[in-house]
């Protein structure tokens, strides 16, 4: 299977590295990686281009001009410039543990979506991580990152646990499963049905409603949160705004009454300046 990851970003080029380097380290390497840049400045292109031949892997960088808080817009221009037949999906903040592509596309199955987890890092833990370490899996590895200032938590005791506990978790969990922008991943082709992510939203709950479509469209989720890990980098959110959120849960709520699976304001515009078609 030919696994497309789309990597959200703007302007913390910093950041955005050690994620593209721990893609380096993934054991599954069929793949191929999408930056999808929501208007960032010139540094996020220089580093990309700068890293790009060293990390094992082919990248594209699809790019639009800033023009405000875009995310879904540029989201879809990369769904519709993949190649694969199943998306990955996580943010430039996020170093994905050695295995979690290989989580994934084993667990991929028709009809379903799945839904990862992560770990929150604190700023200290989140500065201290090297590109070595990431390359040795010391970042995603819980002694060394209790050594390096993250505190003991629930959350951080999922990097400790094998395979069957992890599976067993995952199973008798409570917590539904949402789409999640930070870890989450369907098949090409559910996603053209549901037309992608709407671009009426900003932040706030953006990714959880193409999970609600996607339930809508019969494509339910699968709870992984325990299996696939990602540890999530700390940065403030000054893209907050509470008319934005309050707009976003009005889509959320029509979505919901209405029990419906496609948006209109979404990917197929994409699909056809890039030629393609409709599931």
């Amino acid at each position: 299977m030919r696994l497309s990851v789309v990597v959200t970003t703007y302007n913390h080029p910093e950041w955005l590295e050690k994620v593209l380097w721990g893609f380096s380290a993934q054991t599954f390497r069929d793949f191929e990686l999408l930056v999808a840049d929501d208007g960032s400045d010139a540094p996020t292109r220089e580093l990309i281009e700068r890293i790009a031949p060293g990390l094992g892997y082919p990248v594209r960088h699809i790019w639009h001009p800033k023009q405000g808080f875009r995310k879904c817009t540029i989201l879809n221009a990369a769904i519709a410039a993949s190649a694969g037949e199943y998306l990955f999906f996580t943010d430039g903040d996020c170093i994905p543990r050695p295995d979690l592509l290989a989580v994934h596309a084993a667990l991929a199955e028709r009809g379903r979506f799945l839904s990862g987890g992560y770990l929150k890092l604190p700023m200290g833990t989140s500065q201290a991580i090297t590109r070595e370490d990431i390359l040795a899996g010391r970042s995603t590895d819980y002694a060394w990152l209790r050594a390096h200032g993250t505190p003991r938590s629930a959350q951080a005791l999922r990097l400790c646990w094998g395979s069957f506990m992890a599976r067993a978790l995952d199973s008798t969990t409570t917590t539904r499963p949402s789409f999640n922008g930070h870890n989450a991943s369907a098949w090409r082709d559910d996603l053209v049905r549901v037309n992608g992510f709407d671009e009426r939203l900003e932040w706030g709950g953006l990714d959880r409603e193409i999970g609600e479509r996607l339930e809508n469209a019969g494509v339910k989720g699968k709870q992984i949160r325990h299996r696939a890990l990602v540890v999530h980098l700390d940065h403030g959110r000054g893209y907050k705004r509470p008319e934005a959120i309050a707009r976003n849960r009005a889509i959320r709520d029509e979505v919901a009454a209405k029990r419906l699976a496609r948006t209109p304001a979404g990917l197929d515009r994409h699909l056809s300046v890039q030629g393609g078609g409709a599931a």
